[in-house]
């Protein structure tokens, strides 16, 4: 072959695999951009969210309102925009009572004129009005709201003549890591807008409330975003957008959502008897430890530790007793608390299930009628406070611990109820396992290992007992004046 023409056909492959380069360099921002599909999705859903104003009435000497003005460069464009809207949330810096203006979102779930958004972004508020995409702006009421998961519902009269736009919802359980999903909202009164980016986390929980299961995602939220919708590619809600984590205010790619599943039940109840009507099973419970769970011979440790049972609720007829610890409800396991407590409000009042617990080391199938959750917040009773001793009773040391028979004197002096029986810690050693786990004087100790104990000589029996056995930890049950029940484990070595 001629050297030319291997020189032609070299020079031809270079130029191909460089343009196949050159083609995936420029290929590449694109794909950064997300799918194609948010458009279409946009375009589809973008008249279905709405924007929430609100109007309070607020005493001025309490503050400057919810709001506070985002920090923004000297010089944005924004700067004024911003400063005027805050300080028109503001008002005038007057002693009398004043009204502020606030802005959330929300989304149309029924074309009859029904809406969803966050309970945070109307609570307290003497007004509230809808204002569609277009501007169009509408009164609304309030159907009803549940705080433990942050969701309202609304319903407003359509205008006359206009078809309104609705949304439905997806399956939040089918959500992957990494999918893409959109949000739709009114951050800082710019309504109408649309970011993007992709299912961080799922089941997320952030200790912000007792059902905690948050979608977590990285496309942009910020103030005013609240109540807005998550969205998959296929233009269905999988989230309403809730909280963000921030040090400045504004989005850093860790927003927060309520998943579709929970919002589902809760807007359907709502909607139904404007409250909710959650299931209840009526124990205290607490988490099970590597060392609960190794005093109570369970391997691996799982589920939830009941800590208390209330005398009026479903468990007790149904035989459910303290140091259970419940493994399966309805056939759904439970690995940790909060999962017995999403479950739990999940099921229907009045349904009987069948609970799965396991009691010194067997597992037992209790059969349990759920009865109704009062939401309302009632004020706990404060744990008994240590007072100055006058005549000091006479005590025995066991695990750092000062213990003492209950007299009718110490129980007046720990303000300790009668109902409440076992042995009474005056004391503890400050460099003790006992005080890490925070056991303080005017507790009593109830159990040593499931076993009732009336004076020291009994928890010293019991310590003597699970040092023979070899285990590393004796499991107290402890109550504080009030009656209040908890497992505490302590180290025996």
């Amino acid at each position: 072959m001629p050297a030319a023409i291997r020189a032609s056909r070299r020079l031809r492959l270079k130029l191909t695999a460089c343009l196949a380069v050159a083609c995936a360099l420029i290929a590449a921002p694109a794909a950064a951009r997300g799918p194609e599909g948010i458009a279409d999705v946009a375009e589809k859903v973008i008249d279905a969210v709405v924007n929430i104003s609100t109007t309070q009435t607020v005493d001025n000497r309490s503050g400057e309102g919810k709001g506070a003005a985002p920090q923004l460069p000297p010089g944005s464009p924004f700067e004024e925009f911003f400063e005027d809207f805050f300080k028109n949330r503001r008002g005038d810096k007057g002693t009398g009572p004043r009204k502020t203006n606030s802005l959330g979102s929300g989304f149309i779930v029924d074309p009859s004129g029904v809406a969803v958004t966050n309970n945070h972004v109307i609570a307290d508020a003497d007004e509230i009005n809808i204002i569609m995409n277009d501007g169009t702006k509408i009164k609304a009421e309030l159907v009803g709201v549940d705080k433990k998961t942050d969701l309202a519902v609304l319903k407003f009269k359509p205008p006359a003549g206009k078809q309104l736009v609705s949304v439905k919802f997806g399956d939040s359980d089918k959500l992957r890591l990494g999918e893409w999903v959109v949000a739709i909202g009114n951050p800082f009164s710019l309504g109408g807008t649309v970011t993007a980016g992709i299912v961080s986390a799922r089941n997320r929980d952030i200790n912000s409330g007792p059902y905690d299961s948050y979608i977590q995602t990285d496309a942009a939220i910020n103030r005013g975003n609240s109540g807005g919708p998550l969205f998959n590619l296929n233009g269905e809600v999988v989230g309403v957008n809730t909280l963000i984590i921030s040090p400045s205010g504004g989005s850093i790619g860790i927003g927060f959502a309520v998943p579709s599943k929970t919002v589902v039940g809760v807007v359907d109840q709502l909607r139904q008897f404007g409250e909710l009507r959650r299931g209840w099973l009526g124990v205290r419970i607490q988490q099970v430890t590597d060392e609960i769970a190794e005093s109570l011979n369970i391997k691996p440790a799982r589920g939830a530790l009941v800590a208390g049972v209330e005398d009026k609720g479903p468990a007790k007829p149904a035989g459910i007793e303290p140091g259970d610890v419940v493994i399966r409800f309805d056939g759904k396991d439970i690995k940790e608390p909060k999962d017995l407590s999403r479950v739990v409000a999940d099921t229907a009042v009045g349904k009987q299930v069948d609970v799965v617990i396991i009691r010194k080391g067997k597992e037992e199938t209790k059969q349990v009628t759920l009865g109704k959750l009062d939401d309302t917040d009632k004020p706990q009773p404060a744990s008994a406070k240590t007072q100055p001793e006058t005549d000091k009773p006479v005590t025995q040391k066991v695990l750092g611990l000062d213990l003492a028979p209950l007299s009718k004197e110490l129980r007046a002096k720990y303000k300790i109820k009668d109902t409440v029986k076992g042995v009474l810690i005056t004391g503890v050693d400050a460099d003790s396992d006992a005080a890490e786990k925070r056991l303080a004087a005017g507790d009593v100790v109830v159990e040593v290992a499931q076993e009732p104990v009336g004076s020291a000589a009994d928890i010293k029996k019991r310590i003597e007992q699970i040092k023979k056995d070899g285990k590393k930890s004796a499991l107290l049950l402890v109550s504080n004046g009030a009656g209040e029940l908890r497992f505490v484990p302590v180290s025996v070595q």
